[in-house]
Parts: structure tokens; C-alpha cells; sequence
């Protein structure tokens, strides 16, 4: 008799399943562990930050300081209108690791 996909699992050992499952669960969550216990340096923070400022043509006109301590991102400098200094703000809260933004753009208009 040809066995079917659907019989494959009734045949498999119970011990083999368990041991199965329990080395997927294993994998998934020291996955999950890793992923969340990652914490960022404030080198790791300033560099991804200034990078993706400096890679949006809103922003990347304006002269700009960027400091980080303890995941705290300082924004200083100038920046041509309003909308580049919020577009500055949002972009720095995404960058991972970053804990809240102190906005201290001043805008030119």
C-alpha cells in the first residue's frame, strides 16, 4: 500500500515528534530572544542616523548635529522649512534603538 502525506504523521514516532517540536520551539525562541535583547550603541544610533538623514533630499540640505546618549538623538542646526525639520524628527525616531528625539532645529522660513 502507497502511503499519503496525511499518513506520514500517524506513522512518525511520538518521541520523534516531541523531540521535533521541542528543537523548533527551541529555535524560535532564542530567536526571538536574540532579536529583542539586541540594544544598540550610540555609535550604531549616530551613524544610522545621520546616515538616513543625509540620504533624503528634504532633509539633506540643512546643517545638521546630531548627538546621541543613551539612545536620547539631539537634532541641532538649520534646516530650509518646517516640513524638514519634522521630516528630520520622524526619520530619527525610526532608526532602531532609538529612545526619544530632542528636536532643536530652527527653520529658516
Amino acid at each position: 500500500m502507497r502511503s499519503t502525506g496525511v499518513q506520514w504523521r500517524e506513522q512518525m514516532n511520538p518521541k520523534l515528534k516531541l523531540a521535533l517540536s521541542s528543537l523548533l520551539a527551541l529555535i524560535l525562541l532564542s530567536g526571538l530572544c536574540f532579536a529583542a535583547g539586541k540594544a544598540f550603541s550610540d555609535d550604531e544610533i549616530f551613524d544610522r542616523v545621520r546616515r538616513d538623514l543625509a540620504g533624503d533630499p528634504l532633509v539633506r540640505g540643512g546643517a545638521l548635529t546630531v548627538e546621541v546618549k543613551d539612545g536620547v538623538v539631539t537634532l541641532k542646526g538649520t534646516v530650509d522649512e518646517q516640513k524638514a525639520k519634522a521630516r528630520a524628527e520622524k526619520l530619527t525616531k525610526k532608526v532602531r534603538g532609538v529612545k526619544s528625539v530632542v528636536n532643536q532645529l530652527v527653520t529658516k522660513k
